[in-house]
């Protein structure tokens, strides 16, 4: 078995952009420069906002550029008793706790404590119902929380492009939410189990995600799973110089055109224009300039 493990999970509510793109070339070139092993897993845990067919139109995106999958596609939709099993431990470790406030009553505890919130920032959760501050107090549960350990807020890891960071997951997050009100399991938990059931060593992502890695690891520890390397790659911005996402109406990368298409995915890379005429010349130009 190879030891270095990469995977590319993309969320099946509209197809790759230029930025998602990027993403995925870099997850795969640094794979196959390390001699490793490429997985892709589809994120499709946010069941609502999946478009039916969009899965296999995101592997014929990828398929046209040259990068398939080296394992089968995992389905994260088809998962949940895994999570469930790593919610229960966690529960059993006292790791977790039911919360039953709403959007409406965090935002009231926080203005209530005179707090306010940066603009296109989340919420930091108040611990309103953590079980020292009384519990649910007569709530019904709606959602489980990951309780934070004072003692484990400040989280310093070191990423293989930005360097060293850190972050005080209690004071810039709060206990985040493991099980969402509706049922759906979140991100940062499905991420974790299926990174660590998957075997993945090495994670190769966009830069928008680095914010994340201090939440999931404390999940890795808490969860007794090992941490993955992590590397966060460059933005690719749209004219109002925001992330190019699909909330901000990013166009569908032309998969008749994928040479070109990867051309522009590169060059965002820092990488030079490859030469030659076809994909797989050009991956494997790539491939060598990644690893120089």
């Amino acid at each position: 078995m190879a030891t270095y493990r990469g995977r590319f999970a993309p969320s099946p509510t509209g197809p790759l952009h230029a930025g998602s793109l990027v993403a995925a070339l870099a997850s795969w070139l640094d794979a196959r420069a390390h001699g490793g092993i490429w997985l892709v897993r589809m994120e499709d845990v946010d069941t609502p906002r999946c478009v039916p067919g969009m899965g296999a139109h995101i592997l014929w995106q990828l398929a046209a550029c040259g990068l398939v999958s080296d394992e089968p596609v995992v389905q994260q939709s088809s998962r949940g008793a895994l999570y469930q099993a790593s919610l229960d431990q966690l529960i059993a470790q006292g790791n977790a706790y039911p919360c039953g406030c709403s959007r409406r009553d965090i935002e009231a505890a926080l203005q209530a404590a005179g707090v306010t919130r940066e603009r296109h920032h989340a919420a930091v959760y108040p611990g309103t119902c953590r079980p020292e501050r009384g519990g649910l107090q007569g709530k019904p549960p709606r959602a489980w929380r990951f309780a934070i350990e004072p003692h484990r807020a400040l989280v310093h890891w070191s990423d293989t492009r930005l360097g060293p960071q850190t972050q005080n997951v209690a004071t810039e997050v709060g206990d985040f939410i493991l099980r969402r009100a509706d049922g759906l399991w979140a991100y940062q938990l499905a991420v974790v189990v299926d990174d660590a059931d998957q075997g993945i060593t090495h994670i190769v992502r966009g830069e928008d995600l680095a914010d994340n890695t201090p939440r999931q690891l404390l999940l890795q520890q808490a969860l007794g799973r090992p941490e993955p390397n992590y590397r966060h790659t460059p933005l690719v911005l749209g004219d109002n110089g925001e992330k190019l996402s699909k909330q901000n109406g990013a166009q569908p990368f032309d998969a008749d055109h994928p040479l070109a298409a990867l051309q522009q995915a590169a060059q965002a890379l820092g990488l030079p224009p490859a030469p030659g005429s076809g994909v797989s010349e050009a991956l494997r130009y790539w491939v060598s300039a990644w690893s120089a």
